[in-house]
């Protein structure tokens, strides 16, 4: 398989490349590009908004959407050039949530009054949202979610608590999973409603970091009123819409190019920093600890290629059934990014520990605020346990338990 570009897309990859060497010079001091310096820090999130308005001007934002919704109808693979250019210059301004998740998901299973609605603010980068999943008592486990909604006339009255939620005292909008029909069990009687986050009702409490961080938030609901036009999908089907967001969530190619340029950063370390007269570059161990990584994000590379060409191929709605393969994607890419933070501790030494405020912090200190990350991106979207669960069920047909192995007939 080819996987070279066009003459055409390495003309747009120089100019994401050209642009973003010049916008970059604009990012706060200290900026290393993580979700904690875009929501932590008032200057980090006006940079943030300052590049969405950027981008929106430029139409790369969503570029791969519809032109009726804001996008200009381009191919999925110059999105995600796009994406590899702007995560390697580590650059804010994309919506994780409105652009990578809600947005698609509405192309792929949305109503038409929605796309209309909460698109085109998306797209000129306008609106930002958030995600309200997890609760204290389902995380991985979220069918066993317990926060209510329930219907009167045309609002549904929600009450309960999510925990968890990236950005929420940023968010504009939120989009949240509540249960409908207390009657029904698990997954089924689940609905999926999109909010207001200024709406009476709503509380946003930080949970920060062990650095003070404020990354995340308790998201307390007393009696919101949501209007019903604001359910995606049937009431009591919204794990439908939940599972393919899902698969949109967990195919990030975003996180691989961050390591990519992590990697060179470190590479460059290694050559001009020197022990016992020689450069670190030039130490056998270390050099195989690189190389390593280098063909790890080869292969991450080729798996996000894979993905687009499916995209490509079907449209959004082909990744509402790639499960296993956006699943694949997830665990690689967060164990991937978890591996290469790990080497670099070790080539780093003690220095690696060193915050980035301290002059004495080798890369900006970005090996030491991502060794505090790491661990936290292989629970988020789904822990690599779950995500390899599903591999095998979806992926590989395998049984789910030792009673399916058994109702099965035995092969002859």
């Amino acid at each position: 398989m080819d996987f070279s570009l066009t003459p055409e897309q390495e003309r747009l990859r120089k100019e994401f490349d050209d642009f973003f060497k010049e916008e970059m010079k604009n990012a706060p001091p200290g900026w290393g590009g993580s979700l904690e310096d875009m929501y932590s820090a008032d200057e980090g999130w006006e940079f943030h908004r300052y590049m969405a308005r950027k981008l929106a001007e430029k139409g790369w934002l969503v570029r791969a959407w519809p032109k009726e919704y804001g996008g200009q109808d381009a191919s999925i693979m110059e999105q995600v050039i796009f994406g590899e250019v702007s995560a390697y210059h580590k650059s804010p301004g994309v919506d994780v949530f409105g652009i990578g998740l809600l947005g698609p998901t509405l192309l792929a299973v949305g109503s038409e009054e929605h796309k209309k609605e909460y698109l085109p603010p998306i797209a000129r980068g306008e609106t930002m949202w958030c995600q309200l999943w997890s609760e204290p008592n389902a995380g991985s486990d979220l069918a066993a979610l317990a926060t209510r909604a329930v219907r009167e006339g045309d609002y549904y009255v929600v009450n309960g608590q999510k925990t968890w939620s990236s950005g929420a005292h940023r968010g504009d909008w939120g989009f949240a999973i509540v249960r409908t029909d207390p009657e029904q069990k698990r997954s089924r009687g689940l609905s999926f409603l999109l909010l207001d986050m200024k709406a009476p009702g709503v509380t946003v409490r930080p949970l920060l970091g062990m650095d003070k961080t404020h990354l995340f938030n308790e998201v307390y609901f007393d009696n919101v009123r949501v209007p019903v036009k604001n359910r995606v999908g049937e009431e009591g089907k919204g794990w439908d819409v939940t599972k393919a967001m899902m698969n949109f969530e967990r195919t990030n190619v975003g996180m691989i190019f961050t390591v990519k340029r992590g990697l060179e950063d470190l590479i460059e370390f290694c050559k001009e920093t020197k022990r016992n007269g020689e450069p670190l570059a030039k130490n056998p161990l270390i050099r195989n600890k690189l190389a390593q990584i280098a063909v790890e994000v080869e292969v991450g590379i080729a798996l996000a290629y894979r993905i687009a060409w499916i995209q490509e191929k079907g449209g959004p709605a082909a990744m509402v059934e790639a499960g296993a393969l956006a699943a694949a994607s997830k665990v690689y890419g967060t164990e991937l990014n978890q591996r290469f933070s790990y080497v670099g501790h070790q080539i780093l030494g003690p220095y690696g520990q060193v915050k980035k405020e301290s002059k004495w912090a080798p890369l900006q200190g970005t090996i030491e605020s991502g060794f505090q990350q790491v661990q936290g991106m292989c629970i988020a979207m789904g822990t690599s346990e779950v995500q390899r669960n599903t591999i095998a069920w979806l992926g590989l047909g395998l049984p789910r338990s030792w009673d399916e192995v058994f109702k099965r007939p035995m092969a002859k």
